[in-house]
């Protein structure tokens, strides 16, 4: 798990405490608390907008659906991680195959987007 992961999973728990706190103010919250001296990976959209498309996408476990993120690329990336890893649980821990499902046939770089969605899964938050 990936300090992202680790901060997919703070948020969960923050929003588990506190069901009004929308998803992003938990993002942001975590990220703060998991990189305390770091804003240029608390302000790291790529893994906010992974876990805000879970999040809107109604996947992660307590979480309501609802329109948390506008980045449509991160949420077809997302999308298509979920229906693999539900397919066959064992990408899970393959991010790179993971990552590789999500981009279809694209050349992009991974950017911590797969550390939130496998971690999440792993740990038994996305339902």
């Amino acid at each position: 798990m990936g300090k992202y992961g680790e901060a997919a999973i703070s948020a969960v728990h923050l929003l588990a405490r506190n069901e009004a706190m929308p998803p992003r103010l938990a993002w942001a919250t975590a990220v703060r608390d998991i990189f305390p001296s770091s804003q240029s990976s608390q302000l790291k959209g790529c893994p906010r907008d992974a876990f805000l498309a879970l999040c809107g996408l109604g996947a992660v476990r307590n979480v309501t659906a609802g329109p948390y993120t506008r980045s449509i690329k991160n949420r077809v990336y997302v999308e298509r991680a979920l229906a693999a890893i539900r397919s066959d649980s064992s990408l899970a821990d393959d991010e790179k195959a993971l990552w590789l499902i999500a981009i279809g046939n694209q050349r992009k770089v991974h950017n911590s987007q797969m550390d939130v969605v496998s971690t999440l899964f792993l740990n038994g938050y996305i339902e």
